[in-house]
């Protein structure tokens, strides 16, 4: 299995990653495991496919979810064929309320017609192609989880954003999906308490650190491409803070202020700790 090249970490790490991302990713996708799952992929799904086919066949299912971001949940069987299910009736409110665009994408590049999953010769492509770029973050995620998280920051943004979603719905996809929370959190440097809270409380204070320390005036603004690249580096460096601060230097009690001063007062915090250092 080809294995990525990230020979420095935080920013610089990053840099390198987007400057060699197209090589490496075609490195990968020739690699003889990567190769060959794909191939099952195009050939299992050349012909139609019932639900329940694709349910015990855990390799496919596993190949399939991948290409939606969502590998590793092919033990979610009974979840999955609800989701298929729901899908195609059109009364159904399931996808709405589960507010998770990756499993939406799912059902509906799918969409089961009387049990039986048929894609078009297109779809299946770009599937497959999906499932090339989703394994080559993760085959990153083991050289590295923060460059990992932050493809997955690069590539899901828009998704999360939506298209004329309520600033609610967003901060909730926000919050409910973890590589992104994960990367918000680091970026504006959210203490991992925070989920104590009720969501409604996170979401507000989520909403405000993004508005005040990005300068952004809606959340939609953070789909352009500056912002994306604000985002990843500003993670990268308060990642690389976070790990030279040590329990006894001033830096680590500016960063305690900081983290009880979430949604009272944050912003000040925030410059003192920046002054101190």
């Amino acid at each position: 299995m080809f294995q990525p090249v990230i020979p420095l970490t935080g920013n610089s790490g990053w840099k390198f990653l987007e400057a060699t991302y197209d090589r490496q990713l075609e490195s990968h996708s020739k690699s003889p495991q990567v190769r060959l799952d794909r191939d099952y992929l195009t050939e299992k799904f050349s012909e139609p496919v019932a639900v329940e086919d694709l349910l015990k066949d855990k390799r496919l299912l596993r190949v399939a979810l991948t290409a939606f971001d969502l590998g590793g949940e092919e033990w979610k069987g009974g979840f999955i064929r609800k989701v298929l299910e729901e899908v195609v009736d059109p009364e159904s409110s399931f996808l709405a309320r589960l507010n998770n665009p990756k499993y939406t994408q799912f059902a509906e590049a799918l969409a089961p017609k009387d049990g039986v999953i048929s894609l078009t010769p297109a779809n299946l492509a770009k599937m497959a192609t999906d499932f090339e770029t989703a394994s080559f973050e993760s085959a990153v995620g083991e050289v590295d989880d923060d460059m990992r998280l932050s493809l997955n920051y690069k590539s899901e943004i828009g998704t999360i954003l939506g298209n004329g979603s309520s600033d609610n719905a967003i901060l909730y996809r926000m919050l409910g999906d973890v590589p992104m929370r994960t990367v918000l959190e680091g970026a504006m440097n959210l203490p991992s308490d925070i989920r104590n809270l009720p969501i409604e409380r996170q979401a507000e204070i989520l909403k405000g650190r993004l508005q005040s320390t990005l300068g952004i005036q809606k959340l939609t603004d953070l789909k352009s491409p500056e912002m994306v690249e604000k985002v990843i580096q500003r993670y990268h460096a308060m990642q690389a803070i976070s790990q030279s601060i040590n329990a006894t230097s001033p830096g680590a009690a500016a960063l305690t202020l900081l983290n009880n001063a979430v949604g009272f007062g944050a912003q000040a915090s925030q410059n003192l700790f920046l002054s101190i250092l």
